[in-house]
Parts: C-alpha cells; sequence; structure tokens
C-alpha cells in the first residue's frame, strides 16, 4: 500500500510559532543588531556552476553537509557534497571530494519569472521568490546546524494552483570532466530507487582500487507525495525533506537516512528549527565588531558564516572550495594543499574566538605525520622528522603522490626536480612548518594543554627535520636546496622558510614547557631560532626592501611569498626593531598585492602588523569586498574558502592586536573612526572587548582564560590607567605599557584614570 503523508499547515504554523516563541520576546542581542542588517541578495540565477572551481551561488551547509543553490525559477538544482564523500586513493589525480547528488525542483510554469535569493546571515536560512505575473512561488530553505538535512517550505501566492516536482538524481555529464588520458572519471557503486512511501533515495560508493572505502547516501521526501510530485496552492505548505550521512557517520548509511525523511513530523521539525537558530545565535555571540564601513562589515560577517557552515567535522576539514563540490574532478583535486591553501581559510578563526571552527585543520595534518616521517628519511635521511610534499586529503591520503601514471603523461616534472622520491615537493621543504602555523596560532591563542599534546607530535616531528637539515656555517643556519615558489628548485635561504623555522622553533619550545617535556631539547631550538640568517635585502626603486632568496629568486610580480614571514610566520610586528620594520613597511609598500588571486590573505594581515597606514588599508579592503560573488568569494578567482580568512583577520588585527606578547586596542585603526569590538581573542589566551568613540577609547575588559601574565599597551597614552581587578581590587598604574599577572577566568575592566 503507497502512504502519503499529509500535514497540516494550521498544525505546523502553531508548532513552529510556539517553538520560536521564546526568542522571538527575547530582546535582540547587540550581535542581532549588527549582524541582522546584513542580507546577502542573488538577483540573477547564479552561472558559474557547475563549476570544478569556487562558484557564485548561494551556500548552505553546517559544517558537514554542503549545498549549493542553482538553476532558474523553473528548474531549481540544489548540489549536495560532504566533507566526508572522498575518492580516497593515495595517488596523483585519484583522489578528490565528489558531488553526493543533486535535488531537482521542477516548476515549469515559472519559466521567465523574476529571480530573487535572499540569505539571513544570522539565522542561516535562506529565502526564494519567484513571480511571474499574478503568481508568485516562494521557498525557505536550511540546512539544520544541529542534524545532518535540508529543509525546504515551498509556497505560493496568487490564484489557482502551480504544478511541480521533485526529486534527486546522480551527476550528469555538465558535472563531470572525462577528457582521457589526462582526465578520469573513476566507477563508483550507485543505488536510486522511490520507495512505495514516496521515500526517494540514491547513494554513491567507491570500493574498488582505493585506499579507503568511502560511501554517501541521501534521501528525499516530499510531503503529500508518493512520486515527488506536489500542487502549490494558497496557504498550502509543501515541504521538501532530505537527509543525509555517509559510511564514517553511520553503519548503514541508506537505512539511516531513510529513516529520518520517514522519522519527520512537523514537531520535530519545530526542534530542529529552533536548534539551528540556538546553534547559530551562539556562534554570533563568540565574538563581533561593529565598524563604520559596512560594505566590508558585511563581507566580514559573510566570511565567518561560509566557515560555520563548512567547517565543524572533526576528521574530514572542509577542501579548498569548502562544502560546495558541483563538478568532478575539481581543480588541485579540491585536496589540501600544504604550501598555503590548506591553511589560510583558518587565519581568521583564531581572533574571531571560532577555535570549533578551527579545529578540524589538525586531523589531516596528523594523519600525514607517518608519510611525513617517511619522506624524511627517505628523501633528506633525516629519521623522525617530518617532511611533507604539497598535495593531502583526508585521512592520511596523499593526493599528489607519484604513480605511473605521473610517469607517462608528467615525466618533465620527475626531470625538473619536482617530484622527490614518490613525492610532490616542487623544490619546497617549507610544507611541513607550513602546516604548524595554524596549530601554532591556535596553541598561542588558547594555551590549550590537551590541544597541546594533540599536536606536539607533529610540531616535534617538523623541528626535528629542521635542526637536522640546516646547514652550520660560522654562527648561523643556513637552508639549502629549498624553493620560495612552487619550481624553483634548490635555492638558498628563502625569505619564508626563514620565517617559518623561526616559527617552529619559537612553538616547540613553548609547547614543550608548557607540557614539561623536552627540556634538553628546549635549548638547542631556541639556540636555532637565535642563530638563522638575517632576512636578505635588496634595493628597489630607491628603498630597501626583502629579498625573496639569498641566493636564487629576487623578487616575484604575482603572489605574496616576499612578506609571508611576516604573516603568517608572525616573525616580524610593532615591537620589532626599527629598522627591521621600516624595510617590511617599504616591501609592503612596493609589492601592494592587495588583489592577489593567491595571497590577499596574508598581505592585509602582515600591512596590519607592521603599522601600514591604515586610511590605506581600509581603502583596500573595501575594494577587496566588493570584488566579489554575492556569497563571498573572490570575483573571477578559481580558488575558494581561502579567502574568506581576509577580511575577518584584517580588521581584527586592526582593532586589536596580542602579537609579540603585547595586547594593543586599536593599534592600527584610524583614529577619526568609531568602531567596537566583543571578545576578539588575542596571544596570550585573553578575550578583550573595547570601544573607540570620538578618537578615545571609551571601554575596555579584558578575560583572562588561563590566567597568563599581561602586558597591555597603555590605551590612553601619557594617562594613567584604573584597573578593576576581582581579585587584587582597584589600583590606578601608569607608564606606556601595563605589565600584570591574571588569575583564570577573570574579567579586568580598564579605563582611563582621573
Amino acid at each position: 500500500m503507497k502512504k502519503i503523508l499529509i500535514l497540516s499547515l494550521s498544525v505546523l504554523s502553531t508548532l513552529l510559532f510556539s517553538a520560536c516563541t521564546d526568542q522571538a520576546n527575547q530582546p535582540e542581542s547587540q550581535a542581532e543588531n549588527i549582524i541582522g542588517k546584513h542580507t546577502i541578495r542573488f538577483t540573477e540565477p547564479p552561472k558559474r556552476i557547475p563549476a570544478p572551481h569556487s562558484v557564485d551561488a548561494p551556500l548552505l551547509g553546517n559544517g558537514f553537509t554542503g549545498v549549493a543553490l542553482s538553476g532558474t525559477p523553473e528548474s531549481q538544482v540544489f548540489y549536495v557534497a560532504r566533507n566526508d564523500f572522498w575518492r580516497l586513493k593515495s595517488a596523483l589525480d585519484e583522489s578528490f571530494p565528489l558531488v553526493l547528488g543533486k535535488i531537482e525542483l521542477d516548476i515549469p510554469q515559472l519559466k521567465d519569472a523574476s529571480y530573487l535569493v535572499e540569505q539571513q546571515l544570522y539565522d542561516a536560512v535562506s529565502t526564494a521568490r519567484f513571480t511571474k505575473g499574478d503568481i508568485s512561488v516562494s521557498y525557505k530553505a536550511f540546512v539544520p546546524a544541529t542534524e545532518d538535512m535540508l529543509i525546504v517550505d515551498l509556497n505560493m501566492e496568487g490564484n489557482g494552483a502551480v504544478e511541480g516536482s521533485a526529486g534527486i538524481s546522480f551527476l550528469g555529464k555538465e558535472e563531470q570532466i572525462d577528457k582521457p588520458p589526462l582526465e578520469r572519471i573513476f566507477p563508483d557503486v550507485r543505488e536510486h530507487e522511490m520507495k512505495p512511501n514516496g521515500i526517494e533515495y540514491l547513494s554513491r560508493a567507491f570500493v574498488d582500487s582505493v585506499d579507503i572505502p568511502t560511501k554517501g547516501a541521501m534521501a528525499l521526501r516530499v510531503s503529500g507525495s508518493t512520486d515527488g510530485k506536489f500542487t502549490l496552492e494558497p496557504e498550502k505548505t509543501v515541504r521538501l525533506v532530505c537527509a543525509f550521512s555517509s559510511n564514517f557517520k553511520s553503519d548503514d548509511c541508506v537505512a539511516t537516512v531513510i529513516k529520518k525523511v520517514e522519522d519527520f513530523t512537523p514537531a520535530r521539525q519545530a526542534e530542529i528549527e529552533k536548534s539551528h537558530k540556538e546553534w547559530w545565535r551562539n556562534y554570533w555571540e563568540k565574538s563581533y565588531v561593529s565598524i563604520p564601513d559596512s560594505v566590508i562589515e558585511k563581507q566580514y560577517y559573510l566570511s565567518l558564516y561560509g566557515m560555520g557552515a563548512c567547517s565543524r567535522d572533526m576528521d574530514f576539514p572542509p577542501s579548498i572550495f569548502g562544502t560546495w563540490i558541483t563538478k568532478e574532478r575539481p581543480y588541485w583535486n579540491g585536496d589540501y594543499h600544504l604550501n598555503y591553501n590548506h591553511m589560510a581559510p583558518y587565519y581568521a578563526l583564531y581572533s574571531a574566538n571560532r577555535i570549533e571552527q578551527a579545529d578540524p585543520y589538525i586531523s589531516s595534518m596528523l594523519a600525514q605525520i607517518e608519510r611525513g616521517n617517511y619522506y624524511s628519511e627517505k628523501v633528506t635521511g633525516i629519521p623522525g622528522g617530518i617532511l611533507l610534499p604539497v598535495g593531502a586529503g583526508p585521512l592520511g591520503v596523499e593526493t599528489t603522490r607519484r604513480t605511473p601514471f605521473m610517469d607517462t603523461y608528467y615525466y618533465d616534472w620527475i626531470k625538473s626536480g619536482n617530484i622527490e622520491d614518490e613525492g610532490m615537493f616542487w623544490g619546497q621543504k617549507s610544507n611541513s612548518a607550513y602546516a604548524v602555523v595554524n596549530m601554532s596560532m591556535q596553541f598561542y591563542h588558547t594555551w590549550d594543554e590537551a590541544y597541546t599534546r594533540k599536536v606536539y607530535p607533529f610540531v616535534k616531528g617538523v623541528a626535528t627535520f629542521w635542526e637536522n637539515y640546516l646547514t652550520r656555517e660560522g654562527d648561523r643556519y643556513v637552508i639549502y636546496n629549498d624553493a620560495i615558489h612552487e619550481g624553483t628548485v634548490g635555492t638558498m635561504n628563502p625569505i619564508l622558510s626563514l620565517g617559518l623555522v623561526r616559527m617552529v622553533m619559537q612553538t616547540v619550545s613553548d609547547m614543550s614547557a608548557l607540557l614539561g617535556v623536552d627540556e634538553e631539547k628546549r635549548t638547542q631550538w631556541q639556540f636555532i631560532e637565535e642563530h638563522l640568517p638575517d632576512y636578505p635585502l635588496q634595493e628597489r626603486n630607491g628603498k630597501t626592501v626583502f629579498r625573496y632568496t639569498e641566493k636564487g629568486c629576487d623578487w616575484w610580480d604575482g603572489n605574496t611569498l616576499g612578506i609571508q614571514h611576516i604573516y603568517p610566520a608572525g616573525q616580524i610586528g610593532l615591537n620589532s626593531d626599527p629598522k627591521l620594520l621600516e624595510v617590511a613597511y617599504n616591501t609592503v609598500d612596493e609589492m601592494q598585492r592587495w588583489l592577489d588571486s593567491n595571497g590577499s590573505n596574508s598581505f592585509f594581515p602582515a600591512a596590519v602588523r607592521i603599522g601600514y597606514k591604515p586610511d590605506s588599508i581600509l581603502v583596500h579592503l573595501n575594494t577587496y569586498s566588493k570584488h566579489t560573488y554575492p556569497n563571498g568569494f573572490q570575483l573571477n578567482n578559481p580558488h575558494g574558502i581561502e579567502n574568506w580568512s581576509t577580511v575577518p583577520n584584517t580588521i581584527n588585527e586592526m582593532l586589536c592586536m596580542g602579537h609579540q606578547d603585547i595586547v594593543r586596542v586599536f593599534p592600527v585603526w584610524p583614529r577619526g573612526k568609531d568602531a567596537s569590538f566583543h571578545q576578539i581573542r588575542v596571544e596570550g589566551a585573553f578575550l578583550v572587548s573595547g570601544e573607540q568613540k570620538g578618537g578615545a577609547v571609551t571601554s575596555l575588559t579584558l578575560v583572562s582564560e588561563k590566567g597568563r601574565d599581561l602586558t597591555l599597551q597603555n590605551p590612553w597614552k601619557g594617562k594613567k590607567v584604573e584597573i578593576t581587578d576581582p581579585v587584587a581590587g582597584k589600583r590606578t598604574v601608569d607608564g606606556d605599557f601595563i605589565k600584570m599577572k591574571t588569575e583564570a577566568g577573570q574579567t579586568y575592566l580598564f579605563t582611563m584614570g582621573k
């Protein structure tokens, strides 16, 4: 017997209404007031989808499943992908994230209708409205933050009725790349069925010729339908409920998704929607800013929305394009590229206090330890070290490993020295050190002992590699046979590696001290850090600037590797030697790489770190924020989520900086611009909130999570500072820098003294 699910609109409305009453009756929070202003509007169907790169479509997600909305009003297509659905094979061009399937929503009567999709960032709900004549069809769609599902509520306004259908399907020819021999399709196992009760499901699995079998599944139910067809009428809601899972989340992912939609009720939806809104409300409350530039502020929150929507799966961090894969194979195999792409999306999450979104990063790196040990010993003869090639995937998969396919079609790579043993290195020894950047940032921003214990073996392995790879010449340790850019094989002392190795040695020393281990190694690590070569210099246009290497490449007109020792390596800041700061300033001034297709995410924060002109930074950041698709991806840039760190990271550093063991508020912010921030996280595990109004700091509070010593630059230069200390009581101090003890969990208030 066919089972028809009938939903009462009145019952549904009552349940949904009551579920949200408590929240609706509460006064709006400051975060809601700020973020609620920003609505993302799409006024025409996206054009850059399906694509093997970043798309221009509305993006939904919960950190596990991503949905990209595409198509015209009469033929909507929702692309579904998951962070844990890859083909997993350690071989060049044989491992990549996949399209799980598509949800197709067809309403022929809407041909030539107007198009409008709006996304509310604060509650992560998308709405669409398609109008033709006196008929208007709308839907509300969201991927719940706490359930692996997509829920779409369809409604219409006007006279009569509108017929439509919805179903799920596999990707078609337009979503596949099949141009052998260089582009190949690998066979998968597929199931697709419509059950008698109207539940349609599909699954894809890769089980043959892979290192790790994978399977993904999705199931769809259309309310009141046994065949996917529906009729829209005024005051009648048609609901599409789709559930998702994988073999990594369920023993039987097909049975799981079927049961989820089978058991779905209006009451369940009310619960899901309530928890969804609560999750996003809590997400936004973690930290927020208010600045007078609405363009930059919108991009700030759009970037954080994107990371909240794609990064929560602890075992499967998002790929270079996030969770929005719409074509197979994606560019660069959509992998975790280790010479910056995999690190850059997370840069802003530490200062923005979104540690939950940053945590997934480490799983992919810890899973590479064994392979890093292999290359360290096989390529350089260093046992116990970690040396990684450029391409990684989930669960220890190596996406660029040498195979007979590479030997046949890419032999020039081997001949030119870009392939060593089985690894694609492009001459770069710095990938593993680059992988430490995010571990270092999270360590210094949290001083979390459990986290430190987890990542320490990786950091120590990288330090072991470098202490043995460096060549001692006189009183300095020299780097030979490295590369600053991909393919610049054999250069000496690349400036990026000099910065990264310093960062590694600092981090491993401080981690070992926190954990109380390897005390005998600490002295050696610190000695190496202090005896690395000075950064190479050169003259350009009458100014002293950094040289990209001591011997080899001197300059590069694209990318930003010439300043990445400043950021993200963090080796130059406002407390550095004035002469070094001058060279750094000159280099930023000479490069002007504000709209770099690879490196804007490092260039902007580097400019802030060395005190570049704040008004100039904001002008360029406004231009950068306008140079985007409505979803926040950079215009005409094939890369994806790496660019979402640029705006929040830059703004946070301008408003509150904790670099070089000194907390500074509004350090690189124009005096004439009012601004405020709430709970920016800085190094030392401090959460700082402050406001600047009328050219002066009007409020400043600091929460100490770990009770570490604090050095605060006096926000009221030349004035005394009154400290409200919950432990030591009120006191007044003076001086350019305020040094004090703090207690874990305590909040400190700073005001200008009388």
